[in-house]
C-alpha cells in the first residue's frame, strides 16, 4: 500500500476465484481488483499483438504481382485499411501498457485530473480509462469548444 492505495508490482500475482468480477461492495482498487484488471488488460494486449502479427504475416505473404490495375487498386486499398487498423492497435497497446504501469504504481482506477475514483463500471467498459466520467465530459466539452 502506498499513499493509502494499493500497488500491484508485476512480481506479485494474486489467484482469483473462477468467474470473479469486482463489485462496488469491495474495497476500491484492492489487490484482488487490481489483479482482475491487470489480467483483463494483459489478455486484451496479447489479442491485439496476435492480430497485428497475423496482419503483418498476411501482408508479407501476399502475392504482389496481381492482375489488372483495378485488382491492384483494390488490394492496395485493403492493405491501407489493414495498416491503419494496425496503427490503431499500436496506439491502443501503448494505452494498455500505461494502464498496466498505473496498476504497478498504485494509480490505476483514479482520475488523472481530479484524483477521484473512476468507478468499476467505467473501468469494466473501458479498462484504459484515465478520467472519471465528469472529467471526461469536461475534456470533451473543451475539445468541442476549441473545434468551433
Amino acid at each position: 500500500m502506498q499513499d493509502g492505495r494499493y500497488a500491484l508490482p508485476t512480481t506479485v500475482h494474486i489467484d482469483l476465484p473462477n468467474g470473479y468480477k469486482p463489485t462496488a461492495k469491495e474495497e476500491y482498487m484492492s489487490p484482488r481488483q487490481l489483479q482482475y484488471f491487470r489480467s483483463k488488460l494483459s489478455k486484451w494486449r496479447e489479442e491485439l499483438v496476435e492480430e497485428s502479427r497475423q496482419t503483418i504475416e498476411s501482408l508479407r505473404d501476399e502475392v504482389r504481382d496481381v492482375g489488372d490495375e483495378a485488382e491492384r487498386a483494390t488490394r492496395e486499398t485493403e492493405n491501407s485499411l489493414e495498416l491503419r487498423t494496425r496503427d490503431r492497435y499500436r496506439k491502443l497497446i501503448a494505452k494498455i501498457d500505461k494502464a498496466l504501469k498505473r496498476i504497478e504504481e498504485g494509480r490505476y482506477g483514479f482520475c488523472e485530473e481530479t484524483d477521484e475514483e473512476i468507478g468499476i463500471d467505467r473501468l469494466e467498459a473501458r479498462p484504459i480509462a484515465t478520467l472519471s466520467l465528469d472529467a471526461q465530459e469536461r475534456w470533451e466539452h473543451r475539445q468541442k469548444q476549441m473545434g468551433d
